[in-house]
């Protein structure tokens, strides 16, 4: 994998640092995992905590507080290396009742939450704009912080919005629910395409259905992900990705990341794992991701297992268990989300040329 040829920091996990539940996986593949995260770190796609942050008063994440399931005690104990904070928010979820305005106000506040974020806790996060901030980050030992996505409706025939997003150092957005990515994409949708390849900005496709999702990663000339989605092969719900566009995405190099919503999932460790070896059969090893959705406060349902980010080791013990190679699993964790944020910056540069 790019650019593993320097020796990274340990993300500081050990076997004895994992919470009870941890004994239902053999000692053996928890020590195999917990060493693979030393060095293959989990690069998750979705993290909520910034809108939580929004709604509640002061809370230090530099302390493990039963209020949110996101801290960095717990993202360290996981082997979290890098992360996409989502600035989406309900009203941007629910765009049909939301004005143009109220939506880019919205997400205006969730990136100075989240730069802040980075400002309080700059020893533990700092932020991310290319797959070299990744590798660094990771090699100070520190967590590689992504912004993005912001929702596609903030755009309104207007590219501006998109490049402002872009100095303010977003670099991932959400087309679904967009006027101009219904059915078929119109033309300033192509527009809106082609600037975000030319600003390495990534597609995230979750939300969006089968034919627009299909007819996006047809359109990009880099890869596109869906940041947090689930099989829909083993669960119809209306979030999760048709085997179509898992198709898609495979032949568009792009990266589907598993999500550990119970709605989604199912309620088990167990079942968290049966979508991603689904996922990594009909997208490849080259197209599976990790993107759990975790930064929510207390009563989201999450697997037996995988209630916060400190559950990640026992994940891979489980899929090293059912024969994944370490390769791929490295593959999962860090390599493929490294790929595509550098597989966008290449597309980026050659458009650079181009014009």
């Amino acid at each position: 994998m790019a650019d593993l040829q320097d020796e990274p920091h340990s993300v500081g996990i050990g076997a004895e640092d994992l919470p009870a539940p941890a004994a239902a996986v053999a000692a053996g593949a928890l020590d195999r995992a917990v060493a693979l995260l030393a060095v293959h770190p989990v690069a998750d796609g979705c993290n909520t905590l910034v809108w939580t942050l929004n709604q509640r008063p002061y809370h230090d994440i530099e302390t493990s507080d039963t209020g949110v399931d996101t801290d960095i005690p717990r993202l360290r104990a996981g082997g979290v290396g890098a992360q996409f904070w989502s600035l989406l928010v309900p009203s941007a979820r629910a765009h049909e009742n939301a004005t143009g305005d109220q939506v880019l106000s919205d997400t205006l506040d969730q990136i100075d939450t989240a730069l802040t974020l980075m400002r309080r806790y700059p020893d533990s996060l700092c932020l991310a704009l290319s797959a070299d901030d990744m590798a660094d980050a990771r090699n100070r030992g520190r967590i590689a912080s992504f912004l993005g996505p912001v929702p596609g409706s903030t755009l309104t025939d207007s590219l501006g919005a998109l490049r402002a997003f872009h100095a303010l150092g977003v670099r991932s957005l959400a087309p679904a629910g967009a006027p101009w990515a219904q059915e078929e994409l119109t033309a300033f949708g192509h527009e809106v395409v082609r600037e975000a390849n030319r600003l390495a900005i990534l597609l995230d496709l979750t939300d969006c259905p089968p034919a627009v999702a299909c007819r996006l990663a047809g359109a990009s000339k880099a890869p596109v992900i869906i940041s947090n989605t689930a099989a829909a092969s083993l669960n119809p719900h209306p979030g999760n990705v048709t085997d179509e566009v898992l198709a898609a995405l495979r032949e568009a190099n792009g990266l589907a990341m598993v999500t550990f919503d119970t709605a989604r999932t199912g309620d088990s460790l167990h079942a968290v794992a049966d979508h991603l070896d689904h996922v990594r059969a009909i997208a490849g090893p080259h197209g599976v991701g990790l993107g759990a959705t975790f930064g929510t406060g207390p009563g989201h349902p999450r697997p037996t297992g995988l209630t916060d980010p400190s559950g990640y080791p026992r994940l891979i013990a489980e899929l090293l268990e059912r024969g994944w190679p370490e390769s791929e699993v490295a593959l999962l964790t860090w390599g493929n989300a490294q790929r595509v944020v550098r597989d966008a910056e290449f597309t980026a540069r050659a458009a650079g040329h181009r014009r």
